[in-house]
C-alpha cells in the first residue's frame, strides 16, 4: 500500500509521545483530520513489536484522550501505527530505517524529534544518509539547545540538512484556543482595538502559575530554570502577539514580521535597575527534588517588569511572572485600562487561557438607586465551560500536527525570534549573576516570594480577588 504521509516519531516511548502525541493523533483520527492513508512509525529502543506498542497505546490514549475513548475508533487509528525498534543514535542503523521506509512508499514525510535536543542533529544526519527518502518536515520541541551557542549550531546543523522552511519549531502555548485569540479580541473588536495602547494601558500583565513541583524534569529544569523554561519561550511569544502592530495581513510572514518588532524593541534593563526589574525565587524543597544539586541556585519563579521601546507602549510596563509550586495552575493575561481618577477602579480586561478559557471584562457603573457611587460590575465568559467548545476545540498538539501537515507555518517559533528572546534572557541573566541578584525563598502553595509583590505592586492578582 502506499501511503500520503508517513509520519515517524522519535522517542516513540517517551513520556511526550504518550501523553500528548499519540492522544493528539488519535483525536485527529476521529475528526477526520489526518490523512486516511497515513503511516505513523514509532521509533524507540525498548523491545516492543507493534502489536505490544498498540496494547500499551491504548492505556495512554483512553487516559489522555480529549475525546471520550471509543473501542471502535481506537481499531481504526491502530491499523495507522506500526512499532520500529532502533538506536536512532546509532548512525548504522538508518540504513534499517530507509529500507522501512521503502516498504511504506510514502509521498511525503514528517519527522517528528520528541527526544533531548543533544539528539536532534544525530538524528538529522542519519536521516540524510538515507538515499530514496524524499524532502521531508522535521518538528522539533524546545529547548531548541542547550546554550545559545549550541542553539545556533544545531539550527545551522538542521537547516543545512533540510531548509529552514521545512524547520517546525513547536511551541504547545502557541496552539491554545485564548492564545490563538487574542489577535481577535485586539483586531476585531474596535473597543479594544482603539485603545490597545500606552495611552489607554496602564500596564499588562502575563502570569503563568504552576501548581507542581518539577517531577521527573529535575534534570533538565535545573540546568534552565524559570527564565529559559518558560519566559524565553512561551512567555514571550505571548507578550509578541500581545503588542504586536496590526498585520498587513494574517498570513505567517506577516505575523512573523510583526512579532520580530516586538521582541526587537524590547528594551535591555539598565544595572541600576536590576533590583526593580526582575525578582528570582525557589520554592522549599526544591534541592530535594529528584537530579536537582543539593546547593542548587537555579529559580523556579520569576517575575519581570519590561518596556518595549516603541511609539504605541513607551513608558507601559508589561508585568511577566511564572513559577512552580504557586498553589494554583493558571495562566492569562491581565490588561489593565488607565483610570479616569485616582478613585476609580481600573477596566480590567482579562483573557484566561488555562486552565479555564474565556474573557473576563470588569468596569465601572453607577450603584443602582439614588447614589452616585461608582462600583464595579463584570462580564464573564468561560469558553470551554460550554460542552459543544470543548467538543469542538482541538487541543494544542492536534491544531499544531494539522497545521504542519498543511504547511500553516504561522503559529511555530521562527528562528530569529527564539535567538533574539535567548539573547535577552542570557544577558539578563548573566546582569544578575554579576550583581548578586538574590534567590528568594518561598514557600509551596504561596504565590512566590513576598517581594515579587512589592514589584507587581498595583497590577497583581488581588485586583480580581
Amino acid at each position: 500500500m502506499k501511503y500520503d504521509i508517513c509520519i515517524t516519531i522519535f522517542g516513540g516511548t517517551g513520556d511526550l509521545t504518550f501523553r500528548k502525541l499519540l492522544p493528539a493523533l488519535y483525536t485527529m483520527s476521529r475528526t477526520r483530520k489526518l490523512p486516511a492513508r497515513s503511516k505513523i512509525l514509532l521509533i524507540g529502543r525498548r523491545d516492543y513489536d507493534t502489536a505490544s506498542y498498540t496494547a500499551l497505546a491504548r492505556d495512554w490514549i483512553r487516559k489522555f484522550s480529549r475525546l471520550p475513548y471509543s473501542e471502535e475508533s481506537f481499531e481504526d487509528f491502530s491499523g495507522h501505527l506500526e512499532y520500529y525498534r532502533m538506536d536512532f543514535s546509532d548512525g548504522t542503523a538508518y540504513e534499517g530505517l530507509g529500507q522501512a521506509y521503502e516498504a511504506v512508499q510514502a509521498a511525503s514525510h514528517i519527522f517528528y524529534f520528541a527526544v533531548a535536543p543533544r539528539f536532534f542533529s544525530v538524528i538529522a544526519a542519519g536521516l540524510k544518509t538515507i538515499s530514496n527518502l524524499k524532502e521531508g518536515k522535521i518538528i522539533i520541541e524546545k529547548p531548541f539547545g542547550e546554550t545559545l551557542s549550541s542553539a545556533k549550531e544545531l539550527n545551522r546543523q538542521l537547516e543545512s540538512c533540510f531548509g529552514p522552511e521545512n524547520i517546525y519549531r513547536i511551541d504547545h502555548y502557541l496552539g491554545k484556543e485564548m492564545i490563538r485569540n487574542i489577535q481577535t479580541i485586539r483586531f476585531s473588536n474596535p473597543v479594544f482595538a482603539n485603545a490597545w495602547n500606552g495611552k489607554m494601558i496602564e500596564a499588562v500583565e502575563i502570569s503563568a502559575l504552576e501548581d507542581v513541583g518539577v517531577e521527573t524534569r529535575g534534570g533538565y529544569y535545573d540546568a534552565s530554570g524559570a527564565l529559559k523554561d518558560m519566559v524565553q519561550n512561551h512567555l514571550f511569544q505571548i507578550l509578541s502577539i500581545l503588542a504586536m502592530e496590526r498585520p498587513g495581513a494574517f498570513t505567517s510572514e506577516e505575523m512573523h514580521a510583526r512579532q520580530l518588532e516586538v521582541l526587537r524593541a524590547l528594551k535591555p534593563v539598565a544595572p541600576e535597575d536590576l533590583e526593580q526589574s526582575l525578582i528570582l525565587g525557589q520554592y522549599d524543597g526544591y534541592r530535594s527534588e529528584p537530579l536537582v544539586s543539593p546547593d542548587s541556585g537555579t529559580e523556579t519563579y520569576a517575575c519581570m517588569r519590561l518596556f518595549i521601546d516603541n511609539d504605541r507602549w513607551n513608558g507601559t510596563p508589561f508585568y511577566i511572572r511564572t513559577g512552580k509550586k504557586t498553589g494554583l495552575r493558571e495562566t492569562e493575561v491581565a490588561v489593565i485600562f488607565r483610570r479616569p481618577d485616582p478613585e476609580t477602579e481600573p477596566d480590567i480586561l482579562l483573557i484566561k487561557i488555562q486552565p479555564t478559557e474565556g474573557i473576563y471584562l470588569r468596569f465601572n457603573i453607577k450603584r443602582p438607586g439614588d447614589s452616585e457611587e461608582v462600583i464595579t460590575a463584570s462580564m464573564d465568559f468561560c469558553q470551554n465551560c460550554i460542552l459543544e467548545n470543548q467538543v469542538n476545540t482541538p487541543e494544542a498538539y492536534e491544531r499544531l500536527l494539522t497545521a504542519c501537515i498543511e504547511g500553516e507555518r504561522s503559529w511555530f517559533s521562527q528562528w530569529d525570534q527564539i535567538e533574539i528572546s535567548w539573547n535577552y534572557i542570557e544577558q539578563l541573566k548573566q546582569l544578575a549573576a554579576s550583581r548578586n541578584l538574590p534567590l528568594h525563598p518561598y514557600l509551596p502553595g504561596t504565590r512566590g516570594p513576598r517581594e515579587a509583590e512589592t514589584l507587581l505592586n498595583t497590577f497583581g492578582h488581588h485586583w480580581l480577588e
